[in-house]
């Protein structure tokens, strides 16, 4: 579940879950031009499997995210364009809580039994 911390980790469970289960064709796939009656069966073919993945693949995206995040990530025709928009909002959250955590183990010491800083008496 995405919390808003840990985009990184959700962005690559979403993309393994997807692509077990075959639904990653519209992330890999730019959406296919217009479809009219002259367009050929493999054009029309390639474009109904994109329509598929695209609209499960925002469901997926959708469900799995925090229902106080979801109201911050505008609705999109696209699944590339709301990933794409989620990374661009929380990847700087995700990062800073990294620099923050990998500060923090950087100052702790092992004393045997549990781990302790060294700045704070725990």
């Amino acid at each position: 579940m995405f919390n808003g911390l840990n985009f990184s980790k959700w962005h690559e469970q979403v993309q393994f879950h997807l692509g077990v289960m075959d639904l990653d064709f519209a992330l890999l796939n730019d959406k296919s031009t217009i479809i009219t009656d002259k367009s050929s069966e493999d054009e029309k073919s390639f474009h109904k499997s994109w329509e598929r993945s695209n609209i499960l693949s925002l469901m997926f995206m959708q469900m799995t995210i925090a229902n106080n995040f979801k109201s911050t990530v505008p609705q999109t025709e696209s699944v590339t364009e709301y990933l794409k928009f989620v990374e661009k909002r929380f990847h700087s959250a995700d990062k800073s809580l990294a620099g923050t955590l990998m500060a923090e183990f950087t100052i702790m010491k092992f004393d045997g039994s549990r781990a302790k800083s060294y700045y704070r008496d725990d």
